[in-house]
């Protein structure tokens, strides 16, 4: 069972957060496939990625820029691993069918909005249902917070 942790933001974007998250990953020595909803949101996040402040680089490919076999981070809108990765991120309620095949996943949610929270809370019931083990992180002043 993959280790899934639902990531509660409450103090900067989506963008900033999966930043911080990948530049841990790729620290860890680790790669990371990112899926999102669509073209549209791959476009922006790979934007998004080359203004992350901290860390100032994170090197990251799509579909787009190809060579996915050598990106450490993979941005798509699909259900695909091209680059071999464990990690598996899942900012604003991107689904996928690869939960049982990634090592660990991370659910972004915006905390801001009740929508998104709501969603969220829906798949930590179904990762509960299906056996998984989700573990809850908030957002605080020092960072990452681990909840229960």
């Amino acid at each position: 069972m993959a280790e899934i942790g639902f990531y509660h933001l409450t103090r900067s974007s989506v963008a900033e957060a999966l930043g911080q998250l990948l530049g841990r990953t790729l620290a860890a020595g680790q790669r990371a496939v990112v899926r999102l909803r669509d073209a549209d949101a791959v476009a922006a996040f790979d934007r998004a990625l080359w203004e992350v402040q901290e860390p100032p680089f994170l090197p990251h490919g799509s579909a787009a820029s190809g060579d996915a076999a050598l990106q450490p981070i993979w941005l798509t809108a699909t259900d695909e691993v091209a680059n071999g990765a464990k990690f598996l991120f899942l900012p604003d309620g991107a689904e996928t069918a690869l939960i049982d095949r990634a090592a660990r996943i991370f659910d972004l949610f915006d905390g801001k909005d009740p929508a998104a929270v709501a969603a969220a809370r829906e798949r930590w019931r179904a990762a509960r249902a299906g056996g998984h083990s989700p573990v809850y992180w908030r957002q605080g002043a020092r960072g990452w917070e681990r909840q229960g």
